[in-house]
């Protein structure tokens, strides 16, 4: 179930899935897919599960045609790494992206995609450098790094946030939605991510993603 909440005057659909969806655009914004980690930690020698790449995608598709989305804006780290661009990687994307051809996709560069590279030319994903502004107002920055801007309200990734829920003894550290007064951090996408734990400021809104919930975090203000 997702939840729709008001960032600098437009409407922001935060989804479940580690997602979100300006709705007057009905762009999908969706931040450290990290394609082919799996695969990089692989190669080196790292016993990890495969299969990420496809549940990433396979959640996308789901988003795409449950949201209705026009567009998706990769807010950086959509590739891993260099050793992550593996041949079965690479093809996994493109015949999805194929798939989905008729929907524009844009990818503004993060830190990891300065190294991974940018995407094949077939997966037919313009890039950029941050920010992007989006149509209307342009009041609304798509970032890879969660610095402000003056003027601008910014929506990025690269911490990957997380919030404590409970009390000490027995909390849970759950992937969230971290909205302060000039920034807002989506959570990873990616199915094998880490996280950081965030601690948010008094005015700070929290929105945590329980299962196939978003809940606001007890105590902060909605």
């Amino acid at each position: 179930m997702s939840l729709t909440i008001e960032v600098a005057g437009h409407a922001l659909a935060l989804l479940p899935e580690r997602a979100a969806l300006l709705v007057e655009e009905g762009r999908l914004l969706v931040a450290d897919a990290h394609f082919g980690k799996a695969q990089a930690f692989r190669s080196l020698g790292v016993p990890v599960p495969a299969g990420t790449t496809v549940q990433n995608l396979h959640t996308l598709t789901m988003l795409i045609n449950r949201t209705g989305a026009r567009s998706i804006t990769f807010l950086g780290d959509l590739l891993h790494a260099r050793h992550g661009r593996g041949d079965a990687t690479l093809a996994a994307v493109a015949a999805w992206r194929q798939t989905h051809r008729d929907v524009p996709m844009t990818l503004v560069r993060g830190n990891h995609d300065s190294h991974a590279g940018d995407p094949p030319p077939d997966w037919q994903i313009e890039v950029v450098d941050e920010p992007l502004s989006t149509t209307g107002d342009g009041v609304l920055a798509l970032c890879h790094h969660p610095a402000p801007l003056p003027g601008r309200y910014v929506i990025a990734g690269h911490i990957h946030p997380a919030a404590l829920v409970g009390r000490r003894i027995g909390s849970l550290r759950l992937p969230c939605f971290h909205f302060s007064a000039a920034v807002g951090v989506l959570p990873a996408f990616g199915a094998f991510t880490g996280s950081h734990t965030v601690r948010p400021g008094p005015e700070d809104r929290v929105f945590v993603v329980v299962e196939d919930e978003i809940r606001c975090l007890p105590g902060r203000p909605a």
